[in-house]
């Protein structure tokens, strides 16, 4: 081929690369929700948490049996040690408990509980903590002096907190307020306030760095519209994927503090954490009182973290596969 059919060629060529469809670009977000959708642990924990929440919503209104009125055996006969506990059965599908209560009803209508407690205590924690490590990472990014020394004294606030083994704060703040369901919210929320404000801090303290914070900058935007309108948008995104992950620890602490007595002080209202306890003299009659509560908390956190630790890796660029 001549050197002028080469150069035809190549135009004919670059011309049709002109004439093809532009690919759009992704966001940050789109790129993540493809990434998960790709993931078979997301998917598994997605599947598990829409199972969970179903149950914890709609399953309450359509269970066959009160879960606190007693239908089945006389509960001073097991607790003296007379009597059986009556196992599964067609008609009660999990068998009754120690007080003669269907074991089923109580487990679906527990999940709305714990589900609730779960969600309260996460959106507390991250609230309090997303303001405390903004109001920290703004200043220490764009607040010159007082903003470094206001800085200071709210992570030696956080450092305060996070020496502290969080189930022993959880305990005592709730040991504080009285044992009550709004208990165990705040004390659940109380633990992961300073997880959020650390990773929102450090998150915001990355972004300063960024061009557009240096542009922004040398075009006079005031700090104060900098901090608000681009880093803290653009820092919530590892706050967000947190936030899941903490759902799967905030279920555990509640059930912890429900099964030490801080709880529900109503033991007739079913909560997964009440009915672990509940179970515990009863554990050589019917070891599956104990079994069936423990299990719903296993696989709920288990749902949360198997999508929270997908997100996270389609959010970080350094765990993209």
């Amino acid at each position: 081929m001549t050197l002028v059919g080469r150069k035809k060629e190549r135009i004919e060529r670059l011309g049709e690369l002109a004439g093809a469809p532009e690919e759009r670009g992704r966001s940050l977000w789109q790129e993540a929700l493809r990434r998960v959708r790709r993931s078979p642990a997301a998917l598994i924990g997605a599947g598990i948490l829409l199972l969970f929440v179903l149950i914890a919503l709609i399953g309450p209104f359509f269970v066959p049996y009160s879960p606190t009125d007693p239908i089945g055996i006389n509960s001073g006969e097991v607790a003296s040690g007379r009597g059986i506990i009556p196992g599964p059965s067609a008609e009660h599908w999990l068998g009754y408990d120690h007080q003669g209560r269907d074991e089923f009803s109580r487990m679906v209508v527990g999940a709305r509980q714990t589900l609730w407690v779960g969600v309260v205590a996460t959106i507390f924690g991250l609230a309090i903590g997303s303001l405390i490590g903004g109001v920290a990472g703004a200043s220490f990014a764009l607040g010159g002096k007082w903003g470094k020394r206001l800085d200071g004294f709210l992570m030696r606030v956080v450092d305060i907190f996070l020496a502290l083994p969080s189930l022993l704060l959880a305990v005592t703040v709730a040991a504080i307020l009285g044992p009550s369901l709004l208990t165990v919210m705040i004390a659940v929320g109380t633990i992961s306030v300073p997880i959020f404000a650390r990773l929102l801090r450090g998150s915001m303290l990355a972004q300063a760095n960024s061009d557009y914070v240096l542009a922004s900058t040398a075009l006079g935007v005031k700090r104060n519209k900098i901090a608000t309108s681009h880093l803290m948008p653009n820092s919530l995104a590892p706050v967000f994927v947190q936030g899941t992950l903490t759902l799967a620890t905030a279920i555990i602490e509640a059930a912890a503090l429900s099964f030490l007595g801080l709880g529900n002080p109503d033991s007739a209202a079913p909560e997964w954490g009440v009915m672990l306890a509940d179970a515990q003299p009863y554990l050589d009659i019917r070891i599956g009182l104990a079994l069936y509560p423990a299990f719903g908390i296993i696989v709920t956190a288990l749902g949360f973290t198997l999508l929270g630790e997908a997100m996270r890796e389609a959010l970080d660029p350094k765990l993209r596969k």
